[in-house]
């Protein structure tokens, strides 16, 4: 009964001094929060897309408060989070300009010719990666077979005719699609832009003929009918300039390949 009574006491001492030593280190090599991290925290939507470029929302609210991003740092909560933000920061928070996804390809099956067919896997990484990047003849088009959709956490996107479109009112912005495409036809442009150019070819115009009936061929008419200088031909492709355009349509309504879409 004695050796019993020694093993609880040696037992429940060795448990005292452990925990007083787990207190005393746990003060000493304590890490200082600054309370806003939470409160920045709780007003970000929780969606951890990442379309901010830190490790979900946590690591943006601790970029916000560390002041290594802005208060507008979330593209999926727009202007109403970064108020919040702005609030709980002490900062006036102007109203981020609103992105939408857009592919830059109108490469559907009516228009992009094929050279083969493709019965594999539907990824696009993985269609990318066969003999002459895919089935379709167009070595810069959309491959058509949805990584893009399978990307989006908001279910934005949709593979319509053997091609991405984005529903711009569903569209975050959160990038993940831009990341997706191993083509690189998906970007981010403002969300009211009037019209964008959907071709990525930087082939001659001969050769966009031959494998793509909607394809940019960089003749240069939507360049000379601009009124603001907004768009130009570089690397055989239409490209527009948003900070310059003003929305009145005069090169969608001059491009003989319909390729400039009002969107």
């Amino acid at each position: 009964m004695e050796m019993i009574l020694i093993s609880v006491l040696v037992v429940g001492g060795c448990g005292l001094l452990i925990g007083l030593v787990l207190s005393l280190a746990g003060k000493k090599f304590a890490v200082e929060t600054d309370e806003r991290e939470a409160l920045v925290r709780e007003a970000l939507p929780g969606n951890n897309c990442g379309g901010c470029g830190y490790p979900g929302c946590d690591g943006a609210a601790a970029a916000v408060v560390s002041g290594n991003a802005p208060v507008t740092v979330c593209p999926v909560g727009g202007a109403p989070v970064a108020r919040k933000i702005g609030a709980i920061m002490g900062q006036e928070a102007a109203d981020p300009v609103r992105m939408a996804a857009f592919v830059f390809c109108g490469g559907t099956c009516g228009t992009a010719r094929e050279q083969y067919a493709y019965t594999g896997v539907e990824d696009c990484r993985m269609a990318s990666l066969l003999p002459g990047g895919g089935s379709k003849s167009c070595r810069y088009g959309c491959l058509g077979y949805g990584s893009c959709v399978k990307a989006c956490p908001f279910g934005a996107l949709e593979i319509r005719e053997g091609a991405a479109f984005v529903d711009r009112e569903a569209c975050k912005a959160c990038g993940a699609c831009v990341k997706a495409c191993p083509r690189r036809l998906i970007r981010l442009i403002p969300y009211d832009a009037a019209a964008a150019v959907a071709c990525s070819s930087r082939d001659k115009g001969k050769a966009v003929m031959e494998v793509c009936g909607a394809g940019c061929i960089g003749c240069k008419k939507c360049e000379k009918s601009c009124p603001s200088g907004a768009i130009t031909v570089r690397e055989g492709v239409a490209r527009i300039d948003y900070a310059l355009c003003t929305g009145c349509g005069a090169c969608a309504e001059q491009c003989p390949r319909k390729c400039i879409v009002k969107w």
